[in-house]
């Protein structure tokens, strides 16, 4: 059934998803003090108010009625058209000097279409693009969402110490890996570092997946347009040099976390502020260490 749901939403023009969107995630701010009360202290953590972050209400919905269109669509309808590129050339270079990328992206705007945009643009020259996910806490959901990631030049991989080792190999073959390093790690596998002047437990994988492999860190996030108009992916580098000491993963936590911070500052009215950002990190579940 639910699969049969999202199959008829993915024939919807984007437009009227992002309506959908709007109306789904001003009812669940609406409706749930604890999530209003989180997305308001985290804007005023990050230092913007509640005027300024209001359109992000609607945004959390969006990205929820998206996911359909990107994950059920098929698997030879291009997403090229709805796209525009900024910084693209910054891949190019990357790949020209033989190098493996690690795209790192924030929970701003749709980052369900970058890595889709990616595979089909530089997939079929450059390989697979290799990205990090957290299965589904339903069971039930589990094959759907997998099932839907993987596209053509496109692999989604648990976070898994498997999943993280064929990050690595696809590193070492010159291709390009990505994850969401603002996303609460299990126990033992980040360290506490600043996000936005708070202590917030920060994944060390992204940092040492660079340092290990030698590749080029590039932030990426999708700009959700107005109007159903598609996405614009803004390709941003990772300027702040990372420590060569590789027992310095609050240092470099840090570093990725400030590199998150200014993404989210060019546009706090996409980013997802109702993300249980500074959480104590869930039990490490058997074999995710890495």
């Amino acid at each position: 059934m639910i699969e049969a749901l999202l199959r008829r939403l993915s024939g919807w023009p984007l437009g009227l998803l992002h309506r959908a969107g709007d109306v789904a995630g001003w009812l669940a701010y609406a409706l749930s003090p604890s999530y209003r009360r989180r997305f308001l202290d985290n804007a005023r953590q990050a230092g913007f108010s509640a005027a300024e972050v209001r359109p992000a209400v609607g945004a959390a919905g969006r990205l929820l009625f998206e996911a359909p269109l990107l994950w059920m669509r098929p698997h030879d309808a291009s997403i090229l058209p709805r796209l525009q590129w900024s910084g693209a050339e910054r891949i190019d270079a990357a790949h020209a000097q033989g190098k493996g990328i690690v795209f790192l992206t924030p929970h701003l705007g749709c980052f369900e279409v970058t890595a889709q945009a990616y595979a089909e643009r530089y997939g079929p020259r450059y390989g697979p693009v290799t990205v990090l996910y957290r299965p589904a806490r339903k069971r039930w959901l589990r094959p759907l969402v997998a099932q839907s990631r993987n596209r053509p030049h496109l692999v989604a991989v648990p976070a898994t110490l498997a999943g993280v080792r064929q990050m690595i190999r696809a590193l070492r073959r010159g291709e390009a890996v990505g994850l969401l390093p603002d996303q609460v790690p299990p126990e033992g596998l980040g360290v506490w570092a600043p996000f936005f002047g708070k202590p917030a437990y920060t994944m060390t994988l992204a940092a040492r997946l660079i340092q290990q492999t030698g590749a080029v860190p590039l932030l990426v996030w999708g700009e959700r347009r107005e109007a159903g108009r598609g996405w614009t992916l803004h390709i941003v580098s990772f300027d702040e040099p990372l420590p060569v000491d590789p027992g310095a993963q609050a240092e470099s936590a840090a570093a990725v976390n400030r590199a998150m911070e200014a993404l989210i500052r060019r546009r706090p009215q996409q980013y997802l502020w109702g993300y249980h950002r500074y959480k104590s990190p869930p039990a490490r579940p058997p074999g995710a260490g890495a």
